[in-house]
Protein backbone atom coordinates (compact mmCIF):
# COMPACT_ATOMS: atom_id res chain seq x y z
CA UNK A 1 0.00 0.00 0.00
CA UNK A 2 0.92 3.46 -0.94
CA UNK A 3 1.36 5.74 1.73
CA UNK A 4 -1.11 8.85 1.34
CA UNK A 5 -0.85 12.28 3.19
CA UNK A 6 -3.84 12.47 5.54
CA UNK A 7 -2.66 14.93 8.17
CA UNK A 8 -0.60 18.14 8.91
CA UNK A 9 0.56 18.77 12.48
CA UNK A 10 1.58 21.60 14.35
CA UNK A 11 3.56 21.50 17.59
CA UNK A 12 1.88 24.62 19.69
CA UNK A 13 3.31 26.90 22.68
CA UNK A 14 -0.46 27.70 23.78
CA UNK A 15 -3.09 25.88 22.67
CA UNK A 16 -5.92 28.65 22.89
CA UNK A 17 -3.30 30.94 21.26
CA UNK A 18 -3.03 28.92 17.98
CA UNK A 19 -6.87 27.91 17.87
CA UNK A 20 -7.68 31.80 18.03
CA UNK A 21 -5.67 32.47 15.26
CA UNK A 22 -6.84 29.72 12.81
CA UNK A 23 -10.36 30.55 13.93
CA UNK A 24 -9.62 34.57 12.27
CA UNK A 25 -8.71 32.30 8.80
CA UNK A 26 -12.27 30.52 8.93
CA UNK A 27 -11.73 27.24 10.75
CA UNK A 28 -14.39 26.13 12.50
CA UNK A 29 -12.87 24.69 15.97
CA UNK A 30 -15.18 24.66 19.11
CA UNK A 31 -14.02 26.85 22.37
CA UNK A 32 -13.83 23.99 24.44
CA UNK A 33 -10.79 22.60 22.38
CA UNK A 34 -8.66 25.59 23.75
CA UNK A 35 -8.28 23.68 26.90
CA UNK A 36 -7.04 20.24 25.11
CA UNK A 37 -3.45 18.83 24.37
CA UNK A 38 -4.46 17.54 21.37
CA UNK A 39 -7.04 19.30 18.28
CA UNK A 40 -7.83 17.78 14.87
CA UNK A 41 -9.63 19.94 12.08
CA UNK A 42 -11.08 18.29 9.00
CA UNK A 43 -10.51 20.29 6.25
CA UNK A 44 -11.62 20.21 2.40
CA UNK A 45 -10.99 17.24 0.46
CA UNK A 46 -10.41 15.17 3.24
CA UNK A 47 -7.14 16.45 4.98
CA UNK A 48 -7.08 16.84 8.67
CA UNK A 49 -4.75 20.06 10.51
CA UNK A 50 -3.92 19.01 13.84
CA UNK A 51 -2.61 20.85 17.17
CA UNK A 52 -0.16 19.19 19.63
CA UNK A 53 0.71 20.96 23.11
CA UNK A 54 5.10 21.07 23.74
CA UNK A 55 3.76 18.87 26.36
CA UNK A 56 1.47 16.00 24.54
CA UNK A 57 4.74 15.74 22.24
CA UNK A 58 7.35 15.80 25.12
CA UNK A 59 4.55 13.07 26.68
CA UNK A 60 5.95 10.15 23.63
CA UNK A 61 9.35 11.77 22.42
CA UNK A 62 10.93 12.93 25.49
CA UNK A 63 13.79 14.85 23.48
CA UNK A 64 11.89 16.53 21.46
CA UNK A 65 13.18 20.24 20.25
CA UNK A 66 11.64 22.43 17.95
CA UNK A 67 13.27 22.58 14.19
CA UNK A 68 16.01 25.24 13.82
CA UNK A 69 16.70 27.49 10.88
CA UNK A 70 13.36 29.80 11.15
CA UNK A 71 9.74 28.55 10.48
CA UNK A 72 10.06 24.98 9.20
CA UNK A 73 6.38 24.76 7.40
CA UNK A 74 4.16 27.28 6.18
CA UNK A 75 -0.04 27.45 5.65
CA UNK A 76 -1.80 28.96 2.51
CA UNK A 77 -5.55 30.34 2.54
CA UNK A 78 -7.33 31.34 -0.44
CA UNK A 79 -9.10 34.73 0.06
CA UNK A 80 -12.57 35.63 -2.13
CA UNK A 81 -9.98 38.40 -3.84
CA UNK A 82 -7.55 40.60 -3.53
CA UNK A 83 -9.22 43.31 -1.31
CA UNK A 84 -9.45 40.42 0.47
CA UNK A 85 -6.16 39.72 1.35
CA UNK A 86 -5.10 43.32 2.17
CA UNK A 87 -7.79 43.30 4.77
CA UNK A 88 -7.39 40.42 6.30
CA UNK A 89 -4.14 40.92 6.34
CA UNK A 90 -4.19 44.28 7.72
CA UNK A 91 -7.19 42.99 10.62
CA UNK A 92 -4.33 40.58 11.97
CA UNK A 93 -1.74 42.86 11.85
CA UNK A 94 -3.72 45.21 13.24
CA UNK A 95 -4.82 42.73 16.10
CA UNK A 96 -1.03 42.23 16.94
CA UNK A 97 -0.18 39.16 15.08
CA UNK A 98 3.08 39.51 12.87
CA UNK A 99 3.24 40.76 9.34
CA UNK A 100 6.19 38.59 7.57
CA UNK A 101 5.34 39.97 3.87
CA UNK A 102 3.06 42.72 3.40
CA UNK A 103 0.52 42.05 0.15
CA UNK A 104 2.06 42.73 -3.27
CA UNK A 105 1.03 41.33 -6.63
CA UNK A 106 2.92 38.26 -7.09
CA UNK A 107 4.59 37.56 -10.74
CA UNK A 108 2.70 34.49 -10.86
CA UNK A 109 -1.07 36.27 -10.72
CA UNK A 110 -1.88 36.28 -6.96
CA UNK A 111 -2.19 38.67 -4.10
CA UNK A 112 0.46 37.30 -1.75
CA UNK A 113 0.64 38.54 1.68
CA UNK A 114 2.14 36.35 4.64
CA UNK A 115 1.27 36.89 8.73
CA UNK A 116 2.81 34.41 11.36
CA UNK A 117 1.20 32.65 13.74
CA UNK A 118 1.72 32.39 17.30
CA UNK A 119 4.11 29.73 17.17
CA UNK A 120 5.91 31.74 13.99
CA UNK A 121 4.81 29.60 11.22
CA UNK A 122 4.01 31.30 8.33
CA UNK A 123 0.77 31.74 6.91
CA UNK A 124 0.00 32.80 3.53
CA UNK A 125 -2.58 34.71 2.15
CA UNK A 126 -3.52 34.65 -1.46
CA UNK A 127 -6.18 35.65 -4.36
CA UNK A 128 -6.23 35.67 -7.77
CA UNK A 129 -5.21 39.04 -9.46
CA UNK A 130 -7.99 38.80 -12.24
CA UNK A 131 -11.04 37.65 -10.12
Amino acid sequence: MTPRFALLGLVVADMSASLAFYRRLGLDLPAEADAQPHVEASLPGGLRLAWDTVETVRSFDPDWTPPRGGPGISLAFACDDPAAVDGTFSTLVGDGYRGVHEPWDAFWGQRYATVADPDGNHVDLFAPLDG
